[in-house]
């Protein structure tokens, strides 16, 4: 029987890992975005105060310091966003359809947040469904780039990010989440999703991570 890891609890192998952000875009991150532009100035304050709160105090900044870190140790960067391949998003899955959530192909609500723009030699992959596994070709890309370890960050927490962290542990990559690198629209949201997948991946905070990576480069 060949062998398999006994634990998810496994530092990085940089020549194995990647950073792949989730949905960290203009659409859902800037108040003129496309999921906030119809949405009134009181609910901004009051229904998603806490998430625009958190976007702006803790997610992004530590994706900011993530991203450099990853590039500084020569891991491999990548950015999903919520996209579609067509101009009327005939293409986009039933839910975002039934869900009104409508970003046309080279759209300003499509690209990825200036905080954490994407390098010229960056993989940047549109997707039109919650997983990133499900509407693009990125596991196909993963595994070209030999990459075994994925650390997942971005937007929503117990939405796409949460989609993306079961499928790509049942597609057999070793998983790790960084909680304080992503934001849903409250705390108790947020947190039980960290408990409901806890069984999938291990849980870092980016400073740990930081650290980890950093130890690994030095004894190389």
């Amino acid at each position: 029987m060949a062998n398999f890891p006994a634990t998810r609890e496994l530092p990085l192998n940089a020549k194995e890992s990647a950073l792949l952000f989730i949905d960290v875009q203009n659409f859902c991150v800037r108040r003129d975005g496309g999921e906030f532009k119809d949405v009134s100035d009181a609910d901004i304050a009051g229904k998603y105060g806490y998430y625009f709160d958190r976007l702006e105090a803790l997610a992004i900044p530590n994706m900011r310091r993530l991203q450099a870190a990853f590039r500084d140790a020569g891991i491999e960067v990548l950015y999903t966003t919520i996209e579609s391949l067509t101009l009327d998003g005939r293409d986009r899955s039933l839910d975002y359809k039934i869900t009104g959530f409508h970003v046309p192909k080279g759209s300003w609500d499509g690209k990825v947040v200036d905080e954490i723009a994407p390098g010229e030699d960056e993989i940047v992959l549109p997707k039109s469904s919650s997983s990133v596994f499900l509407s693009t070709h990125v596991d196909y890309l993963l595994r070209n780039l030999g990459v075994r370890q994925l650390v997942l960050a971005g937007l929503v927490t117990d939405q796409c990010v949460e989609s993306a962290v079961r499928d790509a542990c049942d597609l057999g990559y070793l998983v790790t989440l960084v909680p304080d690198a992503c934001a849903t629209y409250s705390q108790e949201r947020h947190d039980n999703s960290l408990k409901t997948i806890k069984g999938y991946c291990r849980q870092v905070d980016t400073a740990t991570l930081i650290d980890e990576i950093t130890i690994t480069r030095l004894d190389k």
